[in-house]
């Protein structure tokens, strides 16, 4: 499970098919201890519930690909949950 938090939204001017009504946001990667990990990505909102400031469950490559609706699109990485918390013990 990878963690992230929205930080934006992407507005799509040409949509491709099977990704009409699919949210894109804009997801900065965290560590395990909700810290900023890298870049950050975009991606295809499954749940279409996400909005900027909450922590997400996203999947990347041929997962992301199979979590939406229309399976097989052209996305790399894919919300898949709402994270309520996180509780790490050492």
């Amino acid at each position: 499970m990878l963690l992230g938090r929205v930080i934006g939204q992407v507005v799509c001017c040409i949509i491709t098919p099977g990704l009409q009504g699919v949210p894109m946001l804009i997801v900065q990667p965290l560590d395990k201890k909700l810290q900023p990990k890298g870049k950050a990505i975009v991606a295809a909102d499954a749940t279409r519930m996400a909005g900027v400031g909450e922590l997400v469950s996203y999947e990347g490559g041929r997962e992301a690909a199979m979590a939406l609706d229309e399976t097989f699109v052209p996305v790399d990485h894919a919300i898949i949950a709402l994270v309520d918390g996180v509780h790490i013990t050492a």
